[in-house]
């Protein structure tokens, strides 16, 4: 789905060009073919607008410049090109999209009962709820609920349309009626929604029923480290009324609809069509920061890290969601390889949010990514303190501060610490592996690493990583026959990579297999070139090992010898 939307649009407006026009456009639209296939929105967005300008009654390059400007976030840019294809009696849903967005934003509302009764709306579930909030903006407030009404009744809607007439009572000062509607459905689906829990906090708030709000938000979610949850809590610990600020009026109620549509439509339809959706949440609501961190997380999902990094520093820094918006641009910062600056994001909320224990689980990670393994043990230590008396869900945080003292050299500190997150998650595979394999190389409880590692390959017999370490506590044992039938298959699941290449070799000149070790060392050597990120592969001894075998190199370096394959 992801490519389809594009790969239609273009297909037909190139298909629309006359040859004449063609010579004269055949460059801008090329590029603009070639910048929309990769979700390169702005390079659309400029060349289509080109080669608009080349032939301005094109209707598949009129589409296709509404498409890109309005996946960019350039709503005000494609409303005049929207309008044209209207005025030229061209069909668009996508045109229809900026219209309506339009005409909720200027407040014309009656402008889009017209455009729905005369049926040039977007669909059945959105139009229904865009003509209750149009009647809202009217002032028809009974026939308004009527209509909501009405979308309730319609089979697998009512879910939608009762959150939205909720919102529109509270909207209105009519606290009582919302409320009767979530009270009514208590547990069901309109609060099973963050922003569902959080109407329903503060129209209790504001029925002053402070303490069924307080009992509300920690039976939804617990002692939630969120800095949003904890700022509505702490409100309420102060006795503070909560404004309702969910819904304020129709334009909002109006961006509410495309929120709740592209939240549907996230877990079903494809990033680029989703993001269309919130892009109009956006262009309705530059404060909706649910619908700012949905289009940056479909922009990342798309590769579009650029826009999407930016598209979550728009969040601005007084908003309960900034915390979550910069800990998503520093993942997207990460992703572009800009590791100095997602360093400096994660360092700056360590001194904004530093009271957050994931920010410095996060900060840790990425120092880990890094190599630099002292400032992550310092960072996950942080993380450690301010969790407080570990849980189940806390496992990874010690599992990867075991990594980082490993790596360190720290082993009693690292094994200390891969117990405590077998602990808190007994049989995980991921522990498993890395405890055992640790153990092996450290020569230290041979027997209790074997066992971790065969019942972390039975949970992940698939697993490249954990196969290839079973095969190596194997050869480590001098059980080289035993060994090789998993390196093998370790090298099927992960055919390019060095380190499972680099073992092979060594397994297979331990069982006699010469020829076929030099070849296995020589693709480690090629793979390492490409893809040694994690520095395992050591390509200088590789090499002395196919300069004089491995014998010679485990003498040079003090190792007992090999066992005589066969023995």
């Amino acid at each position: 789905m992801r490519k389809r939307l594009w790969s239609v649009a273009l297909a037909l407006a190139v298909a629309a060009v006359s040859p004449v026009q063609a010579q004269g456009i055949a460059g801008s639209y090329l590029a603009a073919r070639s910048a929309g296939m990769s979700s390169d929105y702005k390079a659309a967005a400029d060349y289509f607008t080109r080669a608009l300008a080349r032939d301005p009654s094109n209707p598949h390059l009129l589409e296709s410049t509404v498409l890109s400007q309005l996946s960019l976030g350039e709503v005000a840019r494609a409303i005049p090109v929207a309008r044209k294809m209207e005025a030229d009696g061209l069909q668009s849903q996508i045109a229809r999209l900026v219209l309506v967005a339009d005409e909720a934003a200027t407040g014309k509302y009656d402008a889009l009962l017209a455009r729905l009764d005369e049926e040039r709306g977007i669909g059945p579930l959105v139009d229904g709820l865009l003509n209750a909030w149009a009647l809202m903006g009217n002032g028809s407030v009974s026939a308004a609920l009527k209509a909501f009404d009405g979308v309730a009744a319609e089979r697998g809607l009512a879910a939608f349309a009762l959150y939205h007439k909720a919102m529109a009572l509270a909207s209105v000062g009519d606290f009582e009626g919302a409320e009767a509607i979530f009270a009514d459905s208590a547990g069901g689906p309109l609060q099973m929604t963050r922003r569902g829990a959080i109407a329903r906090v503060e129209i209790l708030s504001q029925l002053d029923q402070g303490d069924t709000a307080m009992g509300l938000l920690d039976e939804l979610f617990g002692r939630d480290f969120d800095p949003a949850i904890q700022a509505i809590r702490a409100r309420l610990e102060a006795g503070e009324t909560l404004p309702f600020t969910m819904v304020q009026d129709p334009r909002q109620g109006v961006a509410e609809v495309f929120y709740s549509v592209a939240a549907a439509l996230n877990a079903e339809a494809g990033e680029d069509y989703t993001l269309l959706y919130t892009r109009v949440v956006e262009y309705l609501r530059p404060d909706h920061t649910d619908g700012i961190l949905l289009s940056a997380s479909l922009l990342d999902s798309l590769g579009r890290y650029e826009l999407a990094s930016a598209t979550y520093k728009s969040v601005v820094q007084d908003s309960p969601s900034y915390f979550a918006a910069e800990l998503g641009r520093a993942e997207t910062l990460r992703k572009a390889e800009k590791l100095d600056s997602a360093v400096e994001v994660l360092e700056q909320l360590t001194r904004s949010h530093g009271a957050f224990p994931m920010v410095w689980v996060t900060l840790g990670d990425l120092m880990r990514q890094l190599k630099r393994f002292d400032e992550a043990t310092v960072a996950y230590d942080t993380a450690v303190e301010l969790y407080g008396a570990p849980s189940s869900e806390h496992w990874f945080i010690y599992y990867a501060r075991a990594i980082s003292f490993e790596r360190l050299g720290e082993w009693p500190k690292a094994e200390a610490d891969f117990r405590t997150a077998l602990e808190l998650n007994p049989n995980q595979p991921q522990v498993l592996n890395y405890l055992g394999y640790s153990l092996v190389e450290h020569k230290l409880k041979l027997d209790e690493a074997l066992s971790l590692i065969e019942q972390a390959v039975e949970a992940r017999p698939d697993s490249g990583y954990i196969v290839d370490s079973l095969g190596w506590a194997l050869y480590r044992l001098g059980r080289y026959e035993d060994a090789i039938g998993h390196m093998e298959r370790a090298a099927e699941l992960m055919p390019v990579d060095p380190v499972v290449n680099d073992h092979l070799g060594d397994v297979l000149w331990a069982v006699g297999r010469k020829r076929e070790a030099e070849f296995q060392w020589h693709r480690a050597l090629s793979f390492a070139k490409y893809d040694n990120a994690s520095g395992d592969v050591d390509a200088d001894r590789i090499r002395r090992k196919l300069e004089v075998g491995l014998d010679v190199v485990l003498a040079e370096e003090g190792a007992p010898p090999l066992k005589v394959a066969h023995d």
